[in-house]
């Protein structure tokens, strides 16, 4: 474990908050008013898609859980999660889908 001063623990919390107040300031409080092109707002319609494959893919392929080896489980509730969503198009139905098929395959595979 490394050992830091407080002062120094506080400034780095304080230095990463700045910085993430200035990140979303320079887009949300600088031009969060005016009309963005449609070519900029074609491509931030696809930044939630981006983003959330990047966040599952590591829980799915290599979950903490199993110490980074892959899971049928978790394997399987990505695609049911995956196909619940596709043929529904209904996020809540999507979720409690996947999450069903984890938790009973983690209990039945147990």
């Amino acid at each position: 474990m490394i050992t830091a001063p407080t002062w120094e623990i506080w400034a780095l919390i304080a230095g990463l908050g700045l910085g993430s107040f200035a990140m979303r300031f320079s887009l949300l409080g600088l031009i969060g008013d005016r009309n963005l092109p449609p070519w900029v707002l074609r491509h931030l319609r696809y930044t939630a898609v981006a983003v959330l494959p990047g966040l599952v893919a590591p829980a799915v392929l290599w979950p903490s859980a199993t110490g980074g080896d892959l899971d049928p489980a978790r394997l399987t509730a990505a695609i049911v999660t995956g196909a619940v969503g596709y043929l529904t198009r209904n996020v809540v139905a999507a979720v409690a889908g996947g999450a069903a098929t984890l938790y009973g395959l983690l209990w039945f595979l147990a």
